[in-house]
C-alpha cells in the first residue's frame, strides 16, 4: 500500500488530521466545501487499507515513562525477525530497517526501569545474533508528572489502537460516562500527556526517501539548533540524546536528490553542527501505531 499516492483531497484531509486528529468529519468537510459522507468514505478507504489511521500518542515523561532511542546491529538473518519482534511490543515506535539490512532502529518508551532493563540488558544481548546495542535517553523540558488511574491507562490504550474511537465506545473501554470521556480527553491533551498523529507512510505524500539521522552539536548551540531542525519540514522526528552523538532525527525527502539537498545545505548550513551520521531507511516495521501489514 506504500505505493498508493494520495490525492489532492485525501491530501487536504490528512492535513486538516494533523492539526486535529479528532475533528468531526462535519468540520473537515465543511473547511474543504465537499460532503460529510465524502470525507468520512475517503478516510475508511485509507484506514481499511492499513494506509492512514490516527493514533493517540502518550507524552511519556509526563507520566512516569523513560523514552530511550535504539540503534541495534545484527546478522543478515536476524534483522527481519528482530525487527518484527521489537514491533510487536507495546512500548516500541518507529520500528525502522535501515541501510544494508544489518542495523534496526527504534523507539522505546518504557514503563518502568525495570522494564527498560530486561530488553536492553536481558532479552536483546541474549541472541547471539544480536552484534550491538547503543541506547540513548531522549532529552527535553518537561512538566509536572500527571498521575494516571485505570480509566485513564484504559483510554490510553483504546485510543493507541484508533485514535477516533467513538466515546459511547470509550465509554465501555473505561466505565466512564461519554461526557467523563470526553472531559479526560480534553484534559489529558491540556496537559500534553495525549497527542493525536497521523500515521501515514510519507512514499504516499510522494516522498520516497528516508534516513535517519545522528548529529553531533555544540552543547552551547544545542537548544537552538534542535528547534532550527525541529521547525525543517523534512523532519517527522528528532530529539537530543545522551550519548556520543547528541541530536537524531528521522527525514522524509522526495527522492535522493532531495534528501542530498536537504543534508549539504539545510543540515550542511548549520555550523555548529560538527558531525553527521545518516542512514538511509529501507523498511518501516512500525510507526506511531500499531505493527504495520507486510
Amino acid at each position: 500500500m506504500e505505493s498508493v499516492m494520495l490525492d489532492e483531497l485525501e491530501r487536504e484531509i490528512v492535513s486538516r488530521l494533523r492539526v486535529d486528529g479528532r475533528a468531526p468529519f462535519s468540520r473537515i468537510a465543511a473547511a474543504l466545501d465537499v460532503s460529510e459522507n465524502t470525507v468520512a468514505r475517503r478516510y475508511q478507504k485509507l484506514r481499511s487499507a492499513g494506509l492512514l489511521r490516527v493514533v493517540g500518542s502518550v507524552n511519556g515523561p509526563l507520566i512516569g515513562r523513560t523514552s530511550w532511542t535504539l540503534r541495534i546491529r545484527c546478522t543478515p538473518d536476524a534483522a527481519d525477525p528482530i525487527a518484527a519482534a521489537l514491533a510487536r511490543r507495546p512500548d516500541t515506535f518507529w520500528v525502522h530497517l535501515l541501510a544494508g539490512g544489518t542495523e534496526i532502529s527504534c523507539n522505546v518508551q518504557a514503563r518502568s526501569d525495570t522494564a527498560r532493563d530486561a530488553l536492553l540488558m536481558d532479552k536483546l544481548p541474549r541472541t547471539s545474533r544480536v552484534l550491538d546495542v547503543s541506547a540513548h535517553a531522549l532529552l527535553g523540558e518537561s512538566g509536572p508528572e500527571v498521575a494516571l488511574d485505570e480509566g485513564d491507562h484504559a483510554l490510553l490504550a483504546a485510543l493507541a489502537r484508533d485514535g477516533r474511537t467513538r466515546h459511547t465506545e470509550l465509554a465501555t473501554a473505561t466505565g466512564w460516562s461519554e461526557s467523563t470521556v470526553k472531559r479526560r480527553i480534553e484534559g489529558l491533551r491540556a496537559a500534553g500527556v495525549l497527542v493525536f498523529e497521523v500515521d501515514l507512510p510519507p512514499a504516499a505524500l510522494g516522498l520516497r526517501a528516508e534516513a535517519r539521522l545522528w548529529l553531533t552539536v555544540r552543547p552551547s548551540a544545542l537548544r537552538r539548533v534542535a528547534a532550527a531542525i525541529a521547525a525543517h519540514p523534512e523532519v517527522v522526528f528528532s530529539a537530543v540524546t545522551t550519548g556520543r552523538t547528541n541530536l537524531t532525527a528521522m527525514v522524509a525527502c522526495r527522492d535522493s536528490g532531495a534528501l542530498y539537498r536537504y543534508l549539504t545545505d539545510r543540515i550542511g548550513g548549520l555550523d555548529e553542527v560538527h558531525t553527521a551520521e545518516t542512514a538511509p531507511v529501507i523498511r518501516t516495521v512500525k510507526r506511531a501505531g500499531p505493527v504495520l501489514p507486510r
